[in-house]
């Protein structure tokens, strides 16, 4: 195979491609069919069910198990990227939870909550999951390696874009493969087959990005036992490297605090739709809440070319403090909607930033990255303090919901964190055209 030369066309569109193989798993499996299939197993009022030895709300099972995932992929990543960069085969770990990933969302299609399953199904949700975000660790990090500095921006927008379309052409296939059936047991049938599209889609496709992204910067090392922890050492590394760099220090405390935000809106929005809007009955909700998702995946399109273009035109830092803004309205927006109308309001400002925040906020960070062939322990520290602050912005909401009794308080104080992020990207330095 003819290794491709770093900026090239041809090696940029492979790995943006790799968006449209597994952003299916967000849009199919974490926002809108299984949620969907995951209540309706609850045949009563009372959605509760036992699982580890405890007696669980439905909901708050699937978020105990959601925030432990970030916990472990969290502990993992380190390691990984440690081992990746030693051996110099970051493509290897890629493929390898990009096929765990796969093989979970396959494996929803037996999902059940019954006592004797509901452990394996968990697993199954586990392993999609913790394979979607274990395989972006490395996925971010080959950025600056395939990438120009001038090019990062809007190739991480193209990619962003990409995953949009790809998962959007599933879900509509999933959609009328599901609201074509007349009973509720054949909709849920269609659910399950949705599960089995979403991981092979996911494999198939990125068998495109793994031909021709490079294996990794190769070192000819080898694994022994005191490389296991050699990846807390680089981040411990990249940690130190941060105190001198006062640009790339701040604006991580920024990232961190404004993408705990981002996260957590994204990952509750179904919830929240569900809970909080006043639909007209069950199918209309249904067909809402999906319909919403499709709104927001179509607009981000178009949200994440634009602010590619406003961050080479006004800078990456103003661009995103601009983009904070309107996060920071939304959420105030949000607390007093209910009605379907001004959901689906909301759900089009969501996709015009969402896609826009995101695909920034990696570009950004690797361009303010120092010179280095580590690229990878950097980006797991990235994800590392992502996924740490899901935890927390999980934790936060969840416990505002549980003590006030609401959604709305809690995504009312999710305004503060987007507030706090703006007075942090104002404090990152501009002196430099990397930090316009």
């Amino acid at each position: 195979m003819i290794e491709l030369q770093k900026g090239s066309k041809k090696l940029l569109n492979a790995w943006a491609f790799y968006d449209w193989a597994n952003s299916v798993y967000t849009l199919t499996i974490a926002s809108s069919l299984f949620p969907i299939f995951y209540s309706s197993l609850f045949l009563t009022e009372v959605k509760k069910l036992t699982a580890f030895g405890y007696e669980f709300k439905s909901t708050a099972l699937i978020t105990f198990v959601t925030a432990f995932t970030f916990l472990v992929i969290a502990f993992m990543s380190p390691i990984l990227s440690g081992i990746a960069d030693y051996v110099g085969n970051k493509k290897f770990f890629m493929k390898l939870f990009c096929y765990v990933g796969s093989a979970g969302c396959l494996g929803l299609y037996w999902f059940e909550i019954t006592p004797d399953r509901i452990h394996l199904s968990l697993l199954f949700y586990f392993m999609g999951l913790i394979g979607y975000w274990g395989s972006l660790v490395f996925y971010n990090s080959y950025l600056p390696d395939i990438a120009f500095e001038d090019q990062q921006d809007s190739i991480s927008a193209k990619g962003f874009s990409m995953g949009y379309v790809g998962s959007v052409v599933l879900l509509i296939i999933n959609l009328i493969m599901v609201m074509t059936q007349e009973t509720g047991e054949d909709k849920m049938k269609m659910m399950r087959y949705s599960f089995i599209t979403v991981g092979v889609w996911w494999a198939l496709f990125s068998q495109y990005s793994f031909y021709w992204l490079p294996k990794g910067a190769k070192t000819g090392n080898k694994v022994t036992k005191d490389v296991i922890f050699n990846g807390f050492k680089e981040l411990k590394g990249v940690w130190f490297q941060l105190k001198q760099n006062l640009k790339l220090k701040r604006y991580l405390y920024a990232f961190f605090v404004f993408s705990m935000a981002v996260q957590t809106i994204m990952l509750v929005a179904v919830y929240f739709g569900e809970e909080e809007i006043a639909w007209a009955d069950e199918d209309a909700k249904t067909i809402g809440l999906i319909g919403s998702i499709l709104i927001i995946q179509i607009i981000a399109i178009f949200g994440a070319l634009l602010t590619s273009w406003a961050s080479s035109k006004y800078g990456n830092i103003k661009t995103l403090i601009i983009v904070n803004f309107i996060w920071m309205a939304l959420c105030f927006y949000a607390y007093f909607m209910v009605s379907p109308l001004q959901f689906y309001i909301a759900a089009g400002l969501v996709g015009f930033v969402m896609g826009g925040i995101q695909s920034l906020a990696r570009s950004t960070y690797s361009k303010f990255l120092p010179e280095t062939d580590d690229t990878t322990s950097f980006f797991s520290f990235y994800d590392v303090a992502e996924k740490i602050g899901i935890v927390i912005g999980m934790l936060i909401y969840g416990t505002i919901d549980q003590v006030t009794g609401s959604m709305r308080n809690s995504i009312l104080f999710l305004f503060v964190f987007f507030l706090f992020g703006i007075v942090l990207l104002y404090r990152v330095p501009r002196h430099t055209a990397k930090s316009r």
